[in-house]
């Protein structure tokens, strides 16, 4: 019996293999079904990047006011009453509890 089904066997060895890969091409980490999924993972990546890169910018722009080469008053002021915990008679102060 094992006789008979010999010249078979590479045949159904090479079905299985394409089986194998036909079905990781459609459902694997990289496949073709899955690829939605990378789509909206690299928008959700795209839209944080934009949103750090602004946030970087800002940063930037802040430490380059606060150079001893281009002090800027407000922003130091600003900065100061932060740190401090003062604010002045005009200001209206609101506190938020955090925890």
């Amino acid at each position: 019996m094992f006789s008979a089904a010999r010249p078979y066997m590479l045949t159904g060895v090479c079905a299985a293999l394409s089986v194998y890969f036909v079905c990781q091409a459609l459902t694997g980490q990289q496949g073709l079904l899955g690829s939605e999924a990378r789509s909206t993972l690299l928008a959700q990546r795209e839209a944080e990047l934009k949103r750090v890169t602004a946030e970087r910018a800002d940063l930037e722009a802040r430490a380059r006011l606060l150079r001893d080469d281009h002090l800027s008053a407000d922003l130091l002021e600003e900065r100061a009453r932060s740190l401090l915990g003062f604010a002045d008679p005009r200001d209206y102060v609101i506190r938020i509890r955090q925890g």
